[in-house]
């Protein structure tokens, strides 16, 4: 258990968070959602030991095994891999150390004691619990044995989230985990901590994840952190509807302050009316109008236009093969991307997502095959690495955006940089100074600015806070353009995509339809890396080797987009039903809430509690409706998708 007592962090004149009172209890796993700059890594850091508060305490028992994920710490790189995933094990590695140093030495004193030691602590099957977390984690095991410099800048970071794991703490801090991990190895990480029974504090940006692993959250807001219980999306709807009702009540407490004042304005000065003025305003200094406090929540503004259409056809890739060394990435990619699609590129890592996107955009020349983009094509592209399409460090956001466009006057430029948040003297300050987040709305500003019909967009939410996610997606819905995004952030993913090309080992999955459609057609959850695999295996006889689209049931592009459209009613009258079923749970549990107020009963007119009781009773009526309704169209499409094999 975390005890967590009036906490306070203040740089400068300005305060984080103040007056934090909280209890993370083991078994609960609570998300630390929050703008970029408001205080979670600074939060987490303070719980972790690695950074002082400036008043309050928090209180760890003595005793308890902490497990960070930090963000800004690095690893030998001439160290094996499976030498640094065992090490977080501490005790464990110490303990085969002092063996290992022991027979080679041909210490034999000692030696039986150190043995049972060993194999009490679970010594001997250290290697295999590391081999496990790392698999899981997406590092073949061909690659455990190899030294870290093997590995590319996202896969060292998973080597460090598995030594943290793989502890057995019994407090686990998380930065943003899901960073640089695929789709397969954020739902491992997810039945990871479905399981895990100590405490765990994670940030992330990612709703999906959110909603699938955390017991509370925790909102750095309002200059404070408040808890709630539930995931993301129930968090994100409490939230909401208590500011909503908190305004409700002000706006209320001031209307009736202003219909007074006037009262006293008008007959103040008469002798008549003299007695009731003043008890007027006697009344006005009883009432009490909560301040609310500002949210540090800011949700940037995408308007993507187009200078002119596109043509039809925007980009054809023909067997593009790309190889390095020895390693093979891509073996014969063919895809044409039409005008006003949005595709998501999906898959695991290390199998050339980002490298395709590269090819696709001349970053990266083609070991074999040809890129043709279509007629009046204009190209914007977001690359991985943001910080490669940034210019010298000292540049101002100005200079950098107004170079794009250079004909623009400046108050245009700074209209979009301040869509975009920088405002004041942000617009001068070095490119340098900026953090991931502002860097990347920074990119996104001199894109805009261009005017492209053609969106390339490589993992364009890693740096971005949950509002400029949200307010990405609307920007790229309204686009009228083309947009071919990779990215592991579902959400995202599920929100955006009108086709799905996943790269494969044994080549292109190639489909129209929406992320949920695209998982219904496969016939499972897609993020069971076991099912993948068997799935793929037998599926291998009709896939092509070269690397070619992948079509089921060997029905063509066009054939697959009219089956698609057949099946898209259902799961749309499914959601819908859900999202009215969500609404009526909330209204039943408010009610239950109102009954549960100690004054209800005696404040409430007899009247007012008999349109509340029957308003419960329709509400619970209504749910059993929607429930079986819910019911019935999940079992129908299940059914259809059998027949359609």
């Amino acid at each position: 258990m975390i005890g967590i007592s009036q906490l306070a962090k203040s740089f400068g004149g300005r305060t984080l968070f103040e007056g934090v009172s909280l209890q993370l209890n083991p078994g609960s796993r609570y998300g630390l959602v929050g703008a970029n700059g408001s205080g979670k890594t600074t939060f987490l850091k303070i719980v972790a030991g690695d950074e002082q508060a400036s008043d309050g305490q928090v209180n760890i028992p003595a005793q308890s095994r902490m497990g960070v994920l930090r963000q800004d710490l690095s690893l030998d790189d001439d160290q094996i891999i499976m030498d640094l995933a065992m090490m977080g094990d501490a005790e464990v590695w110490k303990l085969t150390q002092d063996r290992a140093r022991m027979l080679e030495a041909n210490e034999a004193d000692g030696l039986a004691d150190l043995e049972l030691s060993l194999k009490n602590a679970g010594g001997y099957t250290l290697e295999a619990r590391a081999g496990s977390i790392l698999t899981g984690l997406g590092i073949p095991a061909a690659s455990h044995r190899m030294p870290l410099s093997s590995l590319s800048g996202g896969f060292k970071l998973r080597v460090l989230l598995a030594q943290v794991l793989l502890g057995g703490p019994d407090i686990l801090l998380l930065d943003e985990p899901t960073n640089h991990l695929d789709i397969l190895s954020i739902r491992w990480l997810e039945k990871f901590l479905a399981g895990y029974r100590g405490t765990a504090l994670v940030i992330s940006h990612d709703q999906r994840f959110l909603d699938n692993v955390v017991s509370h959250v925790l909102d750095v807001d309002y200059g404070t952190i408040t808890s709630y219980t539930g995931n993301y999306r129930r968090f994100a709807d409490e939230k909401k509807a208590i500011r909503e009702r908190k305004e409700t009540e002000v706006a209320r407490a001031e209307k009736i302050i202003a219909e007074k004042r006037a009262f006293v304005d008008r007959f103040g000065a008469k002798a008549t009316k003299a007695k009731q003025a003043q008890s007027r305003l006697k009344q006005i200094e009883k009432i009490e109008v909560e301040e609310l406090a500002d949210t540090s929540r800011r949700e940037p503004l995408f308007r993507f236009t187009q200078e002119r259409p596109s043509g039809k056809e925007v980009l054809e890739l023909e067997k593009i093969t790309k190889a390095y060394g020895e390693k093979h990435v891509l073996r014969g990619v063919t895809l044409t991307i039409r005008r006003g699609e949005k595709v998501a590129i999906i898959g695991s890592n290390g199998l050339g997502k980002s490298t395709l996107l590269k090819i696709a955009v001349g970053e990266l020349d083609a070991d074999a095959g040809k890129v043709k983009f279509g007629i009046e094509t204009r190209v914007g592209y977001f690359a991985q690495d943001h910080h490669d399409l940034l210019p010298d460090m000292k540049t101002s956001p100005l200079d950098y955006v107004w170079d794009a466009r250079p004909s623009e006057a400046t108050s245009a430029i700074r209209g979009q940089l301040g869509r975009m948040l920088f405002s004041g003297d942000d617009v001068t300050k070095p490119i340098g100074k900026l953090s991931g987040g502002e860097a990347a709305r920074l990119i996104f500003a001199r894109i805009i600015v261009q005017k492209p019909n053609v969106l390339v967009l490589d993992e364009p939410t890693n740096h971005l806070d949950m509002e400029a996610i949200d307010a990405l997606i609307t920007g790229l819905k309204a686009f009228e353009g083309t947009v071919i995004f990779v990215s592991h952030d579902r959400h995202f993913v599920s929100e955006l995509a009108t086709r799905i090309v996943e790269i494969t080992p044994e080549g292109v999955r190639d489909m129209p339809g929406t992320y949920a459609e695209y998982l219904q057609q496969l016939g499972d959850d897609h993020l069971d890396a076991d099912k993948v695999v068997l799935k793929a295996k037998a599926e291998k006889s009709g896939d092509k080797a070269n690397g070619g689209s992948v079509a089921p049931k060997g029905l063509s592009w066009e054939e697959q987009k009219k089956r698609k459209n057949r099946l898209a009613s259902l799961p749309k009258k499914r959601d819908k039903v859900v999202a009215d079923l969500e609404a009526a749970e909330l209204r039943k549990k408010a009610i239950q809430e109102l009954y549960a107020e100690p004054t209800f009963y005696t404040n409430t007119k007899n009247t007012e509690i008999e349109r509340i009781d029957k308003e419960a009773k329709e509400v619970s009526a209504r749910i059993d409706t929607l429930t079986a309704e819910w019911e019935t169209i999940e079992s129908e499409l299940a059914q259809m998708q059998l027949a359609e094999g």
